[in-house]
C-alpha cells in the first residue's frame, strides 16, 4: 500500500436543489469527524491523502468534485459564492454540520470562499494557490505567469477558452516534472503516480471547459470575497522549498486573515498534503475544537 493515498472507502453523488449532482468520495470511519477536501487543480474526488492519519485521528475525510470535474455536473459561469452555496447544501443534505475544510493548491481559494460565507468551521490551506492577481505580487511573478494573470484580468472569457485547451496528460506532465526532490519522491511513487493519473483522467472526463478552465480563471483573478472578514480558524501551510504556489509562501495571505497561523515546513515542497498529513489534520481538529485525541 502506498503511504500517500488509498482508494476511497465510499463513493457517491448528492443532488443539489437545482438538480445538479456533486460527486464525493470518503475515507475513514463513517461516524468520524467530518473534514472536507477541496482538491487541487483538475483532480477528482478519488485523490485523498493521509490514510494512516485519517484512521488514527478518527477523521471522516470527504473530497468533493467541483462542478464540471469528475462526477459533478458542470455549472457554466459559476462563482466562488456559488461554490460555497453548493457546499452549504451538500453539508445540510448529508447532515455533516459545519465541518472543517482542507484546501489544497487550486482548491485553496474555494475553501477560503466557504469560510468567508460561513459554511465551514475552519480551514487548512495546504500549498495553496495564492491570490497572485494582487498588485503586490506583480513584480514577483515569472513573466509567463504574469502574462496569464493579465490575460485573465483583461479577458476572462478568452482566458477560459485558452485553459480549455489543457488535458489530463498535459497537466500531469506539468506537475510531475517540476518540483524539488521531496515532491519527486511522492510523484514517482508507483501507487501515488497511478492514483494521480486516474484522478486527472476523471477530472478532465467532461473536458477542461466544463471545470478546470473555470476554476483556473477564478483562482487567477482577484478574489471577490473579503479575507479580513473570515472569523474561523485558518492554518496556512507551505513547504520551505515550495516556490510555485505562492510568491511569498503565504506570508501576505496570513496577514490578511485575522488569527491565521502560517506554518513553513523545513525540508518539504509543494506535495506537503501527502508528506505531512498528520500535523495538518491534528492542528485543524484542535483549532476547530473537534479533536478526538486520537
Amino acid at each position: 500500500m502506498t503511504p500517500y493515498v488509498e482508494d476511497p472507502a465510499r463513493l457517491g453523488e448528492t443532488r443539489l436543489p437545482d438538480g445538479r449532482l456533486l460527486g464525493w468520495a470518503e475515507w475513514g470511519p463513517p461516524d468520524g469527524t467530518p473534514v472536507l477536501l477541496c482538491p487541487g487543480a483538475a483532480t477528482s474526488r478519488r485523490l485523498g491523502f493521509g490514510p494512516d492519519a485519517v484512521r488514527t485521528l478518527g477523521v471522516r475525510l470527504i473530497s468533493v468534485d467541483r462542478p464540471g470535474l469528475g462526477a459533478s455536473t458542470a455549472s457554466p459561469g459559476r462563482t466562488f459564492a456559488d461554490f460555497a452555496e453548493d457546499i452549504r447544501h451538500f453539508t445540510e443534505e448529508r447532515e455533516l454540520g459545519r465541518p472543517a475544510v482542507v484546501g489544497n493548491s487550486q482548491g485553496a481559494p474555494f475553501a477560503l470562499a466557504c469560510a468567508a460565507e460561513g459554511v465551514v468551521s475552519g480551514v487548512a490551506v495546504v500549498s495553496g494557490a495564492d491570490e497572485i492577481a494582487a498588485e503586490e505580487f506583480a513584480s514577483a511573478l515569472p513573466a509567463e505567469v504574469r502574462g496569464l494573470v493579465e490575460r485573465v484580468g483583461a479577458d476572462p472569457a478568452g482566458a477560459e477558452e485558452f485553459f480549455a485547451g489543457f488535458d489530463a496528460e498535459a497537466m500531469r506532465a506539468m506537475v510531475t516534472t517540476t518540483g524539488v526532490a521531496w515532491d519527486q519522491a511522492v510523484y514517482q511513487e508507483p501507487g501515488f503516480a497511478d492514483a494521480y493519473r486516474r484522478s486527472l483522467e476523471e477530472g478532465f472526463a467532461q473536458g477542461a471547459a466544463a471545470g478546470y478552465a473555470c476554476d483556473t480563471v477564478l483562482a487567477m483573478g482577484r478574489w471577490p470575497f473579503a479575507l479580513p472578514d473570515i472569523t474561523v480558524p485558518v492554518d496556512i501551510w507551505y513547504g520551505e522549498h515550495d516556490t510555485g504556489h505562492s510568491p511569498d509562501q503565504g506570508h501576505r495571505l496570513a496577514t490578511r486573515i485575522p488569527g491565521a497561523r502560517r506554518h513553513l515546513v523545513p525540508e518539504a515542497g509543494g506535495s506537503l498534503l501527502w508528506t505531512h498529513p498528520g500535523p495538518i489534520l491534528s492542528s485543524l481538529l484542535t483549532r476547530t475544537g473537534t479533536s478526538t485525541g486520537g
